[in-house]
Parts: structure tokens; C-alpha cells; sequence
């Protein structure tokens, strides 16, 4: 594949786990190196789970 069309298939990668709710560990991981180095990132299970109990706690009987 030739770099743009990695790149685009990239970002419907991205686009697609975002619509479904998947969070992405690469752009934490990432900025976690630019922006926190002095810290251990989590673990990708730990990032999931992390993720999914902040989306999950917002509180309160939501049906949808």
C-alpha cells in the first residue's frame, strides 16, 4: 500500500471504532509518550477497561 492509502485506511480505522464507541490505544499511547513520559501508561486492558467504566458511570437510569 502506498502511504496515503494506509494513512486514509488509518483514519477510517479511527472514524469507525469512535462511531462504536471503541476507544484508541495508539492515540493514548501516544500521547501519553508526548505529553506524560515521566508516567507508565496502562496496559491496553487496563486502558479498556479504564474506558469503558468512565463511558458506563455517568450515573443516573439511562435507557439509551
Amino acid at each position: 500500500m502506498t502511504p496515503p492509502v494506509r494513512q486514509w485506511g488509518r483514519l477510517l480505522e479511527q472514524t469507525m471504532h469512535l462511531m462504536v464507541g471503541l476507544p484508541d490505544y495508539a492515540a493514548y499511547l501516544e500521547h501519553m509518550r508526548r505529553f506524560h513520559p515521566e508516567r507508565r501508561p496502562m496496559s491496553e486492558a487496563e486502558f479498556f477497561r479504564d474506558r469503558q467504566a468512565a463511558r458506563y458511570r455517568r450515573g443516573g437510569g439511562r435507557c439509551c
